[in-house]
């Protein structure tokens, strides 16, 4: 007859049990995949108006909508002083734009702490295009009706994109906090 070995029913599921994840990617991956985002744009040029929608801001909200207690509030500030680097926004508009935004979403969760997909999108959506107006506000271009025509096409974009972002930022969660291996 043979006999029981736990030590090896152990070994075949010890690796999954009972093992933390790294606390510097538990920690880091949120803010830069944020920086991250926030340089793509930089690296897509176009010619007479950006077409590619604001891919920080987008993964900002996704964090914070997707994991509402992982982003502190007042990680707006840095992360839009970053954006600001590479935007070729004036200095200080995505600080404020996005520390607005995470103190909004911050409100909207004490409101409606059910929320759900459909209420996530909404508010990316609103949010999205008020950043967007903002943005071309700040910027010191003249706003007329042509200007605001030729730019919608960025603002629809980012509106459809959050839905793939919130699933992007899962996927970086799930990749977050993905448990370290023993090495043996």
């Amino acid at each position: 007859m043979e006999q029981f070995d736990p030590r090896a029913r152990s070994d075949i599921y010890g690796q999954r049990i009972n093992r933390a994840s790294s606390p510097l990617r538990a920690r880091s991956v949120p803010y830069l995949s944020i920086m991250i985002a926030s340089v793509i744009p930089v690296m897509l040029i176009a010619d007479v108006m950006p077409l590619v929608p604001p891919l920080g801001f987008l993964l900002l909200l996704g964090w914070r909508m997707v994991r509402p207690g992982l982003l502190p509030l007042w990680a707006g500030a840095p992360l839009g002083a970053f954006d600001d680097l590479f935007s070729g926004q004036p200095f200080g508009s995505a600080i404020l734009l996005w520390s607005l935004a995470m103190i909004a979403i911050e409100i909207i969760e004490t409101r409606f702490p059910w929320r759900g997909f459909w209420l996530d999108w909404f508010t990316a959506g609103v949010m999205v295009v008020g950043y967007w107006l903002a943005t071309l506000l700040a910027s010191g271009t003249l706003v007329t009706p042509e200007m605001l025509l030729v730019a919608l096409p960025q603002a629809l974009l980012a509106i459809l994109l959050y839905p793939i972002i919130a699933r992007m930022v899962a996927s970086l969660d799930r990749f977050r906090l993905v448990r370290a291996r023993k090495i043996a």
